[in-house]
């Protein structure tokens, strides 16, 4: 995702924010047309659950794009909080722009690569959580955001995972102790 710029035809001039971790980009319930490209940082997403556990859905690193589609697609409530983990540098993207009608063939194409790139990677996640082990799915994580592991706290990568900071700990020794 590199060339996003150029991918989505972003105007060069386009403003960055800054956030400061903890900020929040979006809350739980509110309407949104917004997608984030991360130029530096680090995003998450997540719900929290009526027992107030909150459940990660993705991070987004360096380069990465953020949003509640569902909420977009569907013009209903965002489902999902966004904030910052590290102090960001974000460029906030409206779906309009991602719309645009004047792209040409081959942003048209890219663009279409990027979402199913996307889609491929959440299928992949899903079809992990229904049926891998907490094992699998901590690999799986790695494989995904291998840059990760050194710059969020071990309670969110549990969270992502769906297993307790506990079951994580025994999981990273194990794998240690079998290197």
């Amino acid at each position: 995702m590199e060339n996003i710029k150029e991918i989505l035809n972003l105007d060069s001039e386009k403003i960055t924010s800054h956030f400061n971790k903890g900020d929040i980009l979006q809350r739980d319930g509110e309407n949104c047309s917004k997608a984030f490209f991360v130029k530096k940082g680090l995003l998450r997403s997540y719900t929290i659950d009526d027992k107030g556990k909150e459940h990660i859905f993705m991070f987004a690193p360096e380069s990465w794009v953020i949003a509640d589609i569902e909420s977009q697609e569907f013009k209903q409530p965002a489902k999902l909080f966004i904030d910052c983990v590290e102090k960001s540098e974000v460029i906030i993207l409206d779906r309009s722009l991602l719309l645009k009608s004047d792209l040409n063939i081959i942003q048209l194409k890219n663009n279409i690569n990027l979402l199913s790139r996307r889609v491929a990677v959440l299928q992949r996640r899903v079809i992990m959580l229904m049926s891998a082990s907490a094992k699998d799915r901590y690999e799986l994580f790695l494989e995904t955001y291998p840059e990760l592991p050194n710059r969020v706290p071990q309670r969110m990568i549990a969270s992502y995972v769906g297993i307790t900071p506990e079951a994580l700990s025994k999981i990273r020794g194990k794998i240690a102790k079998s290197k």
